[in-house]
């Protein structure tokens, strides 16, 4: 009798580095433009009632008005490019991601031709509702951040050049927050796809696969890299410091990827 091909090991599908500078660069130039319209109009505020108060209305009523403005505008502008990056960045990451795994199947004695199921219709969707709403999460935290920071900076009569120093130290915050956006929903978003296509090809089972260039190292990926556990692709491998079922990728900083096994075919 002869004997049944043993299952087969394939590389694992890594996140496309370039997708996640591509969307870095995308929301730091939004981010930079936002923060260059809102010292430009808070110094011009500033300026008009310095050294005197206007009668009808303190610095702060303008203050305050000149940031409702600058929010109205900002957001509006976030959310009309929100959808239309978070479409840009889904079908690039799909796309990406099915090429790499049709060549490591191919690789791999196993040709298959990738179709937009409901499956992966579902994945995208998701991820591109996942991606407007923190892509719209941006201006509206800033934002709020440096209303706080101007009118308590109004209470306290520090000038216009300490107002400017702290949004400074402001867009630093939020530009590293785009960057662990970008990182976080590539990583995300690969695993999504991966798995989705793993089930369609009839892949059930991965290798864990630790990266060591996450941020922070999690004991128990590190300790599942290293033992080759082999994992359920439907619902996942168990992290017992999470306590939770998880898929490579998708805890915040995990880089961790799954390599996929294919089936033995008689």
């Amino acid at each position: 009798m002869p004997r049944k091909p043993k299952p087969k090991t394939l590389r694992p599908v890594h996140p496309n580095r370039g997708i996640e500078a591509m969307y870095r660069k995308r929301l730091n130039a939004e981010i930079e433009a936002m923060q260059k319209s809102v010292v430009y109009w808070l110094k011009a505020t500033y300026r008009k009632n310095e050294p005197r108060i206007a009668q009808d209305e303190s610095p702060a009523d303008m203050l305050r008005r000149t940031m409702k403005d600058l929010s109205k505008r900002w957001n509006k502008r976030f959310d009309t490019m929100a959808k239309k990056l978070a479409a840009h960045f889904a079908q690039s990451v799909e796309t990406r991601s099915s090429l790499a795994l049709r060549k490591i199947l191919k690789d791999g004695g196993f040709a298959v031709e990738f179709r937009m199921t409901p499956a992966m219709r579902d994945v995208m969707d998701a991820t591109i509702a996942e991606n407007v709403a923190l892509i719209k999460s941006i201006p509206s935290q800033y934002l709020t951040q440096v209303e706080g920071i101007v009118m308590r900076g109004a209470q306290t009569g520090r000038d216009a050049g300490q107002i400017a120093q702290d949004l400074r130290e402001r867009l630093g915050v939020t530009k590293r927050r785009a960057a662990f956006i970008a990182r976080d929903q590539v990583e995300k978003s690969t695993a999504s796809f991966n798995r989705a296509r793993f089930l369609e090809v009839g892949i059930e089972q991965a290798v864990w696969v630790h990266s060591g260039g996450g941020m922070s190292k999690r004991p128990s990926h590190v300790k599942a890299g290293r033992d080759g556990v082999v994992y359920d692709v439907s619902k996942g491998w168990y992290d017992p410091d999470a306590k939770e079922w998880i898929q490579p990728g998708y805890l915040p900083n995990c880089k961790c990827v799954g390599r996929p096994v294919l089936p033995g075919i008689s």
